[in-house]
């Protein structure tokens, strides 16, 4: 993952330098399908190279250091990466040997490109990218860190980084990509996060973190975001449904209370939601993939209740639809069991009833069906007759919109509404 994604590296920095302040947000982030695991999108290291008017002249921690280095900009970016070289406790990978000297373009693990700011001397270059993925130091993150002003990607994956994100990192206006994962930061959500305009890429996953999870977050234009693994709590935020986010996984927090109801209007954009293994109760919200083109959707191991909304069947691109582990019950119907794309739908340990011919043939289409510890009748490995005598939240009242006529879904309707005569019925949603 890591090798394939240096191009979209050079690709990030290439572009911040030539659209100078302008920020862009968007564009396909790579996404991994997995079944209850949480799905990775890496932008790693890789060998340097230059392209166009930008300057390389350091490298990732692999790469070599190419000749005929530039002088970089001066004091403000040599203070920040001396300050951080001795908050590092731990190099067992010798990468910092490297980091002498005012030349800080020539650090292992340190990118370089022509400055951003057109006033500025062509002489100078900036740090642009630091990347010390895999790189094992431990230490902690400095404020001065903040100095990097043209920073435009931090990536520091498979560290031993403790402590918390400096709220100076707020100062990093530039920065689109942050990569923190796989270490053991803590304290609560990093704030500064909130304050990068042009961040498109939010990875935090694989730490300490804790407390809640601020509206602002699904409110920035963010293309991905990974929160999972961590000790996030609370309630998910109303707002979850205003992110144009292609992926985000909230897994193995201990997030609490219902699913938002936003859920169902995310629009085309959201590729990849798992919510697997937190403490959410109540129902799965009526609208699920009306608007949606989803291809995974994981909420296991929660305590989810009620019957599947019927928009479950408007998922015509889900590939992995898992939502075993919880309380869920009624039948699984033939739409559901119709999806064209599906390649593993897995209900088990709920307390479903029974389900149609399409679900029987599941298993000639090749697709993975488990669908054990339920209450169906005449199938093998069900639960035991006593545990289905009484159906957990037999009295909870989901929202069903009632559909008169054949399901109309919001994906699919709105393609078509260049075509609907407009003083026709408008359909039910």
């Amino acid at each position: 993952m890591e090798n394939s994604c240096f191009l979209a590296f050079l690709i990030l920095i290439l572009h911040s330098i030539t659209t100078k302040a302008a920020f862009s947000v968007g564009g396909g982030v790579g996404v991994g399908v997995g079944v209850g695991v949480g799905v990775g999108v890496g932008v790693g290291n890789g060998n340097g190279g230059g392209n166009g008017g930008t300057v390389w002249v350091g490298g990732g921690i692999n790469s070599p250091e190419p000749p005929g280095s530039s002088v970089p900009k001066p004091e403000g970016a040599y203070t920040a990466l001396q300050a951080w070289k001795s908050a590092i406790t731990e190099d067992p990978l010798n990468i910092l040997e490297s980091w002498v000297g005012p030349n800080v373009c020539s650090y292992k693990g340190v990118f370089c490109a022509n400055p951003q700011d057109e006033m500025v001397a062509s002489a100078f270059s900036v740090v642009a990218g630091i990347d010390l993925n895999h790189a094992n130091l431990q230490g902690t993150l400095v404020k001065e860190l903040s100095l990097l002003s043209d920073l435009s990607l931090l990536h520091l994956n498979t560290n031993r980084f403790t402590g918390t994100v400096p709220d100076t990192f707020r100062d990093l206006v530039f920065l689109e990509e942050l990569d923190l994962s796989n270490n053991q930061l803590s304290g609560p959500f990093p704030a500064a996060t909130l304050y990068m305009p042009g961040l498109i890429y939010l990875d935090l996953r694989f730490n300490y973190f804790s407390g809640a999870l601020p509206e602002e977050l699904f409110s920035k234009n963010l293309d991905a975001i990974f929160l999972n693994n961590n000790q996030f709590e609370g309630e998910i935020p109303q707002n979850l449904g205003s992110s144009p986010a292609s992926v985000i996984n909230l897994a193995n927090n201990k997030l609490s209370g219902n699913i938002p109801a936003s859920l169902g209007f995310m629009g085309s954009k959201i590729k990849e939601i798992l919510f697997l293994n937190n403490q959410l109760t109540g129902c799965i919200p009526e609208g699920v993939g009306l608007f949606t083109e989803m291809q995974v959707l994981d909420v296991s191991f929660n305590s989810l209740m009620g019957h599947l909304p019927d928009t479950l069947s408007c998922l015509q691109d889900i590939e992995v639809l898992n939502l075993a582990h919880n309380k869920l019950s009624g039948e699984l119907s033939d739409v559901l069991c119709s999806l064209r794309s599906l390649a593993n739908l897995t209900v088990a340990y709920n307390f479903f009833s029974g389900f149609s011919q399409q679900c029987s043939r599941l298993f000639f289409r090749n697709v993975g069906f488990d669908f054990s510890l339920n209450c169906i009748p005449g199938r093998d490995m069900q639960r035991p007759q006593p545990e289905c005598s009484m159906i957990p939240g037999g009295s909870l009242s989901c929202l069903r919109i009632p559909t008169p006529r054949s399901l109309v879904c919001g994906s699919m309707a709105v393609s078509k509404s260049k075509h609907i005569d407009p003083i026709s019925p408008s359909p039910w949603w």
